[in-house]
């Protein structure tokens, strides 16, 4: 077995990583960049067959449902098998009606722990505990040798459990580790053993969400991502510990029921506290796609501007800047406080420039509540500890030159260049 990197040695997101084998070749992950422009072209990895006419290519697998995953995928060619998550699939169709997404028709699933031959190779999905829904690690095994894929991944998350799971039961016999560092930081010297650095779990993020609702007075406006289920979770926890409910737009909505969970908070009779509104961008997207179904579904559950000013203090509403002249019209932002549950570093882009502009005019105060999707070094350490990889390859992270620092047996390897498993 052989694999070449085409893209994540070196930086975070875009991944793309090719498997050879037994004359054929599989794909794991066809992602974006994130360093690249919204509107820019990306040309697709080098890998013979992404083009099409080429049947050594086996297929692609996607590990889960972010950008830098899955993102140049709508240029793979059509005949060429992908495989992802059940989940995955449906909240890739849901997002592509409102933003970024693409409707996928899957050559197959991936299910926990269940192995899914793909010509040669055996693929066995782990599912992780990730900001995304339904993501998964991926062990390949070929010619006797087995790759580990971690995919993201991290330990404390609302799914925390999984991940102590494959510490308990990892896969045997790994020969090498793709192990993402997100959180390894170049230029950083690496933590004491006695003094791991700090990480904010879920929960914490729900006791300081459920402490700054209670001491609003007026309405809670949250930035979150529509696609972190998680987040959606702590969210939901956090206004029902405040005595609130909760305001959901329709696009999470949409993609709350397209996890296809009923434990996942999402407007119907079963979660009396879920609540729809509907900002203006969406109302424009529905109406130019004639998809009035969509507002008709949650319309036993829907609040408009007046129903929110009418009681302020009775609810946490997401919240996109688009609409804040329309609440402020209604009267809606009086004594009102605005929660940031996003990478900090997104404050910092145009959006979130304009966004903090408008908040300080209209005298509203933000705090941050967030925690990252990927794990601590103190839970790559423990992962690394429990598969005991033969060796470790540092992707998905700008501190790969400190993996040895950190971890044993450490392989760090180029992009595009191939190297034995």
């Amino acid at each position: 077995m052989r694999v070449r990197i085409h893209r994540g040695a070196h930086e975070i997101g875009g991944s793309c990583v090719e498997v050879e084998a037994a004359g054929c070749r599989l794909v794991l992950d066809v992602g974006r960049p994130l360093s690249s422009p919204r509107d820019a072209s990306v040309p697709l990895p080098d890998v013979a067959g992404f083009g099409g006419g080429d049947p050594s290519l086996a297929g692609v697998v996607i590990s889960h449902a972010h950008q830098d995953h899955w993102g140049l995928v709508d240029q793979v060619a059509a005949g060429v098998p992908i495989y992802l998550g059940a989940a995955t699939r449906r909240i890739l169709a849901e997002a592509g009606f409102w933003s970024s997404g693409i409707d996928i028709d899957a050559a197959g699933v991936l299910v926990h722990r269940t192995p899914l031959d793909i010509g040669p190779f055996r693929v066995t999905p782990f599912l992780n505990d990730h900001s995304a829904f339904d993501a998964y690690s991926l062990l390949v095994e070929a010619e006797g040798k087995r790759l580990f894929y971690t995919g993201d991944i991290r330990g404390h998350g609302r799914k925390g459990a999984i991940f102590e799971e494959l510490l308990r039961k990892p896969p045997a016999g790994v020969d090498v580790m793709l192990m993402e560092g997100t959180n390894i930081r170049p230029g950083h010297e690496p933590p004491a053993p006695e003094t791991p650095e700090p990480v904010a779990t879920e929960t914490d993020v729900e006791v300081a969400c459920a402490a700054t609702f209670r001491d609003t007075d007026g309405l809670v406006l949250v930035v979150s991502s529509a696609q972190n289920i998680d987040r959606l979770v702590t969210l939901y926890r956090a206004t029902l510990q405040a005595d609130r409910d909760f305001v959901m737009d329709l696009y999470i909505a949409g993609v709350a029921r397209a996890t296809g969970s009923a434990n996942i908070p999402q407007p119907g009779p079963d979660w009396p506290r879920i609540h729809v509104y509907v900002p203006l961008w969406q109302r424009r997207r529905v109406k130019d796609a004639g998809a009035f179904h969509r507002v008709d579904e949650i319309k036993p559950y829907r609040l408009y501007e007046e129903g929110l000013a009418a009681d302020p203090a009775r609810f946490v509403v997401s919240f996109t800047l688009s609409d804040g002249p329309r609440l402020a019209a209604a009267g809606a932002l009086a004594g009102a406080r605005a929660v940031w549950s996003l990478w900090t570093g997104y404050l910092g882009e145009p959006r979130g420039q304009q966004l903090q502009r408008f908040l300080d005019g209209a005298g509203i105060p933000l705090v941050v509540h967030h925690t990252s999707g990927h794990a601590s070094i103190a839970d790559l350490q423990r992962l690394a500890a429990a598969v005991a990889p033969r060796r470790i390859v540092p992707i998905h992270s700008l501190g790969g030159h400190r993996y040895a620092d950190l971890f044993d047996r450490v392989d760090p390897q180029p992009d595009g260049a191939w190297w034995a498993v």
